[in-house]
């Protein structure tokens, strides 16, 4: 190998992978010991030929070499894959060079365990008691996983071991061996051990089109093979659309520690000369200890897998028990799987989208992961739809055609990628197989319990005592009495308190819908019914998570749902429905649109004095809250952070141009006298929104509160005859 052309290939790389649009992204890098490193890894694409050399380099710091498939080293191609460290796998000196580079430590290796690309991720787990037995399946049939990684790992220690015990019972056969392998010191050799580390690669999403890698290819070959078409298909796309690759690295697994069998030992210890390739009478029990490294390792490698929202889809609908597949049931199994499967305690690794609350799945999937997987799956074949319904139109049992799989059907590869892990597999599938009323249980019980656990917890960590409220003020609360004789369960509402207050806030509105059959949600935004620093410390987002947290609530007790809102959360109200298809109709009292249609009671000016502030260097006088003296001081907050009141303005900035989006049933309900949020503010809004039915009702109430105390009860009426036009 030679270290300058490898260096210049390796700036070479790093120049591409700074072009890509991919995401490269390394997890684990803390269980890479020092030592002489077997990296074993998973292999799904030609990319990580090139790019985890490199990758891995940056990493440890030492050159990492590759085993190759012989195939690349042809032509040109072949003098690059050299000077990128890579080795045929049919190099007659093959071994004897990684076992030498092992034995000193001068270069780490890449060794794809599976043998090749393992395009469809077909791998079945025929365990025994004792040792995980994997088959892959490909092109030409099943084949188990390689043990070459486990056999080199262990004869370097076997001679490391040997060489030591030679040092001073033998330094004739010493010599002997350090000229085998080329190694004119032995220090360097007895000062380190071989560590077989496993090695994870996801990547999200597979998505294969064609890219410009492809035309490029057409322009330099008169005929492109299927084959590379499809990998460049699939792989350019990935490297250009910015694919996310997850490359996690698990457990170092110590070579020398499977050696300690007496029968090992002997031949370790024989004074007869051992060539590298002479038989030795351990030799079957070296043979039977490479297997349990093997299922060791590639155990690990399989655990590793990053899951992601395309694994979970494709195993619900592997699953599905039923050819029709309803686009909302899906997204509620979809929802269930991502939010509520333990993923720690199984000790499954996640997409880093995991750690956003997962809610959005549930109203406008704002990222797009639900509707693209759809997309994909109709485009591919894996569902149709026929006059609005979505039907299941494969059957995952068939094996597609091995190399063309992960563009005809990259649906069936995400489902058979995580079928090794077997507890996650039957959790998905439970949710897969439950009936659709019963997930819609399992969701409500799940965020009502969610959303009391968050608010013990948030209470529990920010309330200042003296300052904040009772928890009976901040907690969210259902109401679902029976009225048999005005009996209206098919409708609920979900209500939202205001700003710097909590649900209480709301109650009385809430108790009188509820008396007259209507079930109620009341929900707690985030940083509310604590302490003015919680609230500080939160974003627009999480309000809106809040929100659609009591709308899948609601949503899933009852057939249809109505949303309303007071002040502030009367914005968030219209927010969500901007959001979500389905609801029934929305009421909105005392809504501002913009910041400065609240009072300057209620919001200071303060923006000149922090800008004044930051001119004059002043930092340390910048005001964090400013006084609020609130109508009902046993619910709101008496100090306002101003970080809050930013986020309150985005969340108004990025709601009005959509505010054309509402066409349900509205009523908007606003006092002229109102002495925090002007009467323009609201009227902008009913222009603004475009439902054909909808009515704008002014009170003479010179409050703001209008939902609490003397003049509450018009306003009740009111929302009520609204309800019941629905």
């Amino acid at each position: 190998m030679n270290p300058y052309a490898y260096q210049t290939a390796g700036y070479a790389v790093g120049a591409l992978s700074s072009l890509t649009k991919a995401n490269f992204r390394r997890h684990g890098e803390k269980n890479i010991p020092d030592g002489s490193l077997i990296f074993v890894i998973n292999h799904f694409t030609r990319i990580e030929t090139i790019f985890l050399p490199y990758l891995i380099n940056r990493a440890i710091g030492r050159p990492v070499w590759s085993l190759a498939d012989s195939a690349l080293f042809k032509g040109g191609l072949g003098t690059l894959m050299e000077k990128l460290g890579a080795l045929s796998n049919k190099n007659p000196d093959r071994d004897k060079l990684i076992v030498k580079t092992l034995l000193t430590g001068e270069a780490a290796w890449i060794i794809f365990p599976e043998g090749r690309m393992v395009k469809n991720k077909k791998v079945y787990n025929a365990s025994g008691k004792n040792e995980a037995r994997f088959m892959i399946l490909s092109a030409d049939g099943m084949h188990p996983p390689h043990t070459g990684a486990a056999t080199l790992g262990l004869r370097t220690e076997f001679y490391r071991k040997r060489l030591g015990l030679m040092q001073d019972k033998n330094p004739v056969e010493t010599k002997r061996l350090l000229k085998l392998f080329g190694i004119e010191e032995i220090g360097p050799v007895m000062t380190t051990e071989t560590f077989i580390i496993p090695v994870n690669i996801t990547y999200t999403p597979m998505r294969g089109k064609v890219n410009n890698v492809n035309r490029l290819a057409a322009l330099l070959m008169k005929e492109v093979p299927e084959r590379m078409t499809e990998e460049i298909m699939l792989e350019g796309s990935m490297l250009l659309s910015g694919v996310d690759v997850d490359i996690r690295f698990g457990d170092p697994i110590r070579a020398g520690s499977y050696l300690n069998s007496r029968a090992v030992y002997a031949d370790m210890a024989s004074d007869q000369p051992i060539d590298f390739d002479d038989p030795i009478p351990s030799r079957p029990m070296l043979k039977k200890t490479a297997l349990r490294v093997m299922g060791r390792y590639m155990s690990a490698i399989y655990r590793m897998t990053t899951v992601n929202h395309d694994h979970i889809m494709a195993t619900l609908l592997k699953y599905h028990p039923h050819m029709a597949i309803d686009e909302i049931d899906l997204k509620r199994r979809t929802y269930l799987a991502a939010a509520t499967i333990d993923y720690k305690k199984l000790g499954i690794h996640r997409h880093e989208s995991f750690l956003e609350n997962q809610i959005s799945l549930l109203t406008n999937d704002p990222h797009g992961r639900i509707s693209s997987f759809i997309k994909l799956a109709k485009e591919k074949g894996v569902i149709e739809e026929t006059d609005g319904v979505l039907v299941k139109a494969f059957d995952f049992a068939e094996t597609p055609d091995f190399h063309q799989i992960r563009i005809e059907n990259p649906i069936a590869v995400a489902a058979n990628e995580i079928e090794p892990l077997d507890e996650l597999q039957e959790q998905i599938k439970t949710i897969a197989m439950h009936p659709a009323l019963r997930i819609q249980y399992m969701i409500r019980d799940y965020l009502i319990k969610k959303t009391n656990l968050d608010f013990d917890r948030d209470y529990t960590k920010h309330a200042i005592p003296g300052e904040s409220k009772p928890k009976t003020v901040g907690a969210p609360f259902l109401l679902a009495e029976k009225h048999p004789e005005k009996i209206r369960k098919e409708t609920g509402i979900l209500l939202v308190h205001g700003y710097m207050a909590a649900p209480l806030e709301i109650r009385a509105l809430a108790k009188y819908l509820s008396s007259r059959g209507y079930r109620v949600y009341a929900v707690r935004l985030a940083g509310h019914g604590t302490s003015p620093e919680d609230l500080a410390g939160c974003k627009y987002s999480e309000w809106i998570d809040s929100v659609a947290e009591g709308y899948a609530i609601i949503s899933n007790l009852c057939r249809q749902v109505a949303v309303g809102g007071f002040s502030f959360g009367a914005g968030l109200a219209l927010d969500l429905c901007t959001r979500v298809d389905g609801v029934k109709g929305v009421f909105a009292i005392s809504p501002p649109l913009k910041l400065q249609d609240f009072s300057a009671r209620f919001i200071p000016a303060l923006n000149l004095w922090n800008n004044l502030a930051g001119k004059l260097r002043m930092k340390g006088v910048v005001r964090q809250y400013v006084e609020n003296n609130p109508e009902n001081p046993h619910i709101n907050y008496f100090r306002n952070p101003l970080v809050a009141v930013l986020e309150m303005e985005r969340l108004m900035d990025a709601l009005e141009p959509r505010l054309e989006k509402i066409s349900m049933p509205a009523l908007i309900i606003q006092s002229d006298k109102d002495p925090v949020v002007n009467p323009e503010g609201s009227m902008k809004i009913f222009r603004r929104i475009l439902s054909d039915d909808k009515a704008y009702l002014l009170v003479n109430t010179p409050r703001h509160g209008i939902i609490n105390g003397e003049g509450s009860k018009r306003v009740f009426t009111a929302v009520e005859g609204f309800l019941n036009s629905l």
